[in-house]
């Protein structure tokens, strides 16, 4: 196939799969199904599961993708190809052959896989990036609480920057945030630490601004307050921004998640689960428990 053709065009779209996949799901899946028809450039190379292979062949040879991620396009294209097929676009039989296209194999792929795609950040590190932001400064006043919520929470970037004042509750002493994210069906509780709650309480208090968002951004280059919510990347700007202040660059904003379960996992795999909103204890345990060799295990064996 050639890559540098126009796309093709199909009879359906990503937009089938509308009230199947959240919004931020439909997002990513349009996204990947564009970049297939890009590399098939016709109607009947794309409904073809050979293409598919050929594609699954092209991203393994000529691109840097991560196993993961070219598994993740594959398995959007397939999806889309069956929701074609229950609503009489294509055949069921053309949707099973797309379905029998096997993924790429992470250990085939091995010298894609980023050492620090899982960076481990201890107790003290999270300490110093979150009193990192000059508390004396407004801005230094968001991002602390920012940091402190993201390190107390474990939510995901996109459900902190649009997080609102009548999310935030009152329980037991302490806090809770109410969160529907992207896999949730209802809206759950996750754990907000009292520092973090007390640090959104100062900083929407010296802001002054009329709004329930919570995280709001500045303009005019960090110097002028609105009342627009901060976008993800913004985010992921000032999580890298403060990692960097502290020596630890690799650190993203997914990590503070991961230090939250990693946390909770280590006492109890339960609560790791319910704070992070895994459907599976499994995924929790898959992701967030790491056992570590305790060292010298070996001493006086012999």
């Amino acid at each position: 196939m050639v890559t540098d053709l126009a796309p093709a065009t199909l009879d359906f779209s990503v937009e089938i799969l509308a009230g199947q996949l959240a919004p931020a799901t439909l997002v990513g899946y349009r996204r990947d199904v564009a970049a297939y028809l890009r590399f098939a450039a016709t109607r009947e190379a794309a409904l073809d599961p050979a293409t598919l292979a050929r594609w699954r062949a092209h991203l393994a040879n000529a691109t840097t993708l991560s196993p993961r991620t070219i598994n993740r396009r594959l398995a959007a294209v397939k999806r889309l190809i069956r929701e074609a097929a229950s609503q009489g676009y294509t055949s069921n039989e053309n949707a099973s052959a797309f379905d029998q296209i096997a993924g790429v194999r992470a250990k085939a792929l091995k010298d894609r896989l980023k050492p620090s795609a899982r960076t481990r950040i201890s107790p003290s590190e999270m300490r110093r990036l979150c009193e990192q932001p000059d508390r004396t400064t407004l801005l230094g006043l968001r991002d602390a609480a920012l940091l402190t919520t993201l390190a107390s929470s474990g939510m995901r970037v996109a459900e902190a920057a649009s997080l609102t004042t009548s999310q935030l509750v009152a329980k037991g002493g302490s806090y809770v945030v109410l969160i529907q994210g992207k896999n949730d069906e209802q809206v759950r509780e996750a754990p907000l630490s009292r520092e973090a709650y007390e640090r959104i309480t100062a900083w929407i208090e010296r802001r002054g601004l009329e709004t329930k968002t919570i995280f709001t951004s500045f303009g005019g280059r960090g110097q002028r307050l609105t009342k627009r919510p901060m976008s993800s990347p913004t985010v992921w700007r000032i999580v890298q921004r403060y990692a960097h202040a502290i020596g630890i660059p690799q650190i993203k904003p997914h990590d503070l998640r991961r230090f939250v379960g990693t946390q909770l996992a280590a006492r109890n795999i339960r609560h790791a689960q319910k704070a992070l909103g895994h459907k599976r204890l499994d995924t929790t345990a898959n992701h967030y428990i790491l056992d570590e060799l305790e060292p010298g295990l070996t001493e006086g064996l012999f």
